[in-house]
């Protein structure tokens, strides 16, 4: 079939690179040329596992292409993913000009009937608001069929080539037919392909991220009352988990959420539904807890090492918002260094991915550093603030020899209090009592 993608992001690029790869012809759009130059030259503008290898691939087969002209890319084809940012306004609803400005061009460029297929996270009547917009710009018929992404960053491959379900909404049922032939290949291992109404798939998308988010937020609250109460909460996290009504998934207790999906879906979701007349107290609670617990970082540090942090030097380990992946955006790391910066501290970071993409927000206010270990010579404090696997089983004795103090503030509980004891490292995690040194002895 004949596909083009409109948006080369990361659900963009991933939906052109695996419909390609199962044996359609894909033309991927993007408005950004400097991003179109580099993917014709086969690199990814960001780092997702196995994309860059998958797409250039795909590119030899012929069956990948990139272009800049929306219109033109939309001649003759029979189905159109959009695939374009719905970024947050400050009220906290979604951004609709990007995509609306899309679907013009597509309406524009169309020679033919066709199916819109919408990626995009987008409010609950979207759908037909570009049904209609599509209809004043073009005499082609193109009915609108939701089609949300439940894509992971760090397996977003994976996500899509096999999917938990897939979900499609469609008021015309031969549209929603057409899209779900398309992701027939990827569904093989019987999981569902669930129809129903573009409403609903819409609403499905923000009800799914808000339910996580929430988890992470609850568990984070939780943490916070066992700070207080001396408790452990992975003792009280293991207790909840193994109730087989809540397992333990999104039950990690942290700096909280980030990227780009939850922060804003959290809040486009409560923006939408007030607008209804919904009361959305729950979701609001949400989005304050998860702030929250980038302040509660920031405040261990200063009750430790004083309101002003001049001439402090603080190592970071690091910056991306969660594992296998580039991404920056509403990174906690991000948030909690530049509290630091202004409290007065040096701050020394690195991350295995992220350094590029933390230097085009911080430049020279913070110092980069291509060796985790280098980052800790002289520092007054160790932050862990991403859970990468390689900060996982450190050099213990290397650490402490290099930093100022054994001092080590982890946001991501990565070590036990029993291998700070051990090591005789001061030790500051979420939810649990803190390993204290005191005269070469250990209390906690």
């Amino acid at each position: 079939m004949q596909i083009a993608v409109i948006g080369s992001g990361y659900v963009g690029l991933v939906t052109a690179a695996c419909l390609a790869d199962s044996g359609n012809h894909v033309v991927a759009v993007d408005t950004d040329a400097r991003k179109i130059e580099a993917l014709r030259a086969g690199h990814c503008p960001f780092f997702e596992s196995g994309l860059e290898e998958l797409v250039r691939e795909n590119m030899r087969s012929g069956r990948l292409r990139f272009a800049t002209d929306v219109a033109a890319s939309v001649a003759g084809v029979r189905v159109v993913f959009l695939a374009v940012g719905t970024p947050p306004q400050p009220d906290g609803s979604a951004d609709l000009s990007a995509i609306e400005s899309a679907v013009r061009e597509v309406a524009r460029g169309l020679t033919g009937p066709a199916i819109l297929v919408t990626k995009s996270t987008v409010p609950v009547g979207t759908g037909a608001r570009l049904e209609a917009l599509i209809a004043a710009n073009t005499r082609q018929r193109c009915p609108v069929v939701s089609n949300p992404e439940f894509l992971k960053e760090g397996s977003a491959l994976n996500d899509f080539l096999r999917p938990d379900r897939v979900v499609i909404g469609a008021d015309d049922p031969v549209a929603g037919d057409e899209v779900a032939e398309l992701h027939e290949p990827f569904v093989r291992n019987n999981k569902p392909i669930l129809r129903m109404s573009r409403a609903a798939a819409e609403l499905t998308k923000y009800a799914a991220n808000a339910y996580l988010a929430a988890r992470i937020s609850f568990i984070n609250e939780i943490a916070e009352i066992c700070e207080r109460l001396h408790v452990d909460v992975n003792e009280v996290r293991r207790g909840m988990g193994s109730d087989q009504r809540i397992g333990h998934h999104f039950l990690y207790p942290g700096l909280g959420y980030g990227g780009s999906c939850f922060p804003k879906d959290v809040q486009a979701l409560a923006s939408f539904g007030r607008a209804a007349g919904a009361d959305c107290q729950l979701l609001e609670a949400v989005h304050r807890r998860n702030l929250a617990q980038r302040t509660n970082m920031v405040r261990r540090v200063l009750e430790r090492l004083g309101e002003n942090l001049s001439g402090k030097r603080l190592a970071v380990w690091g910056l991306a918002f969660k594992p296998e992946t580039d991404d920056v955006r509403e990174a906690p790391a991000l948030t909690i260094i530049a509290d630091l910066l202004d409290a007065g501290a040096q701050v020394a970071a690195y991350d295995p991915r992220a350094l590029e993409s933390a230097r085009r927000v911080f430049d020279q206010r913070v110092t980069y550093y291509t060796d985790p270990y280098a980052a800790l010579a002289g520092a007054d404090a160790l932050l862990i603030l991403t859970e990468w696997m390689e900060f996982r089983s450190p050099d213990f004795p290397r650490i402490c020899s290099l930093l100022k103090q054994p001092l080590i503030f982890d946001g991501r509980n990565l070590y036990a209090p029993a291998t700070a004891r051990r090591y005789n490292v001061e030790y500051y995690s979420v939810g649990r009592p803190p390993v204290q040194v005191q005269r070469g002895n250990v209390r906690t």
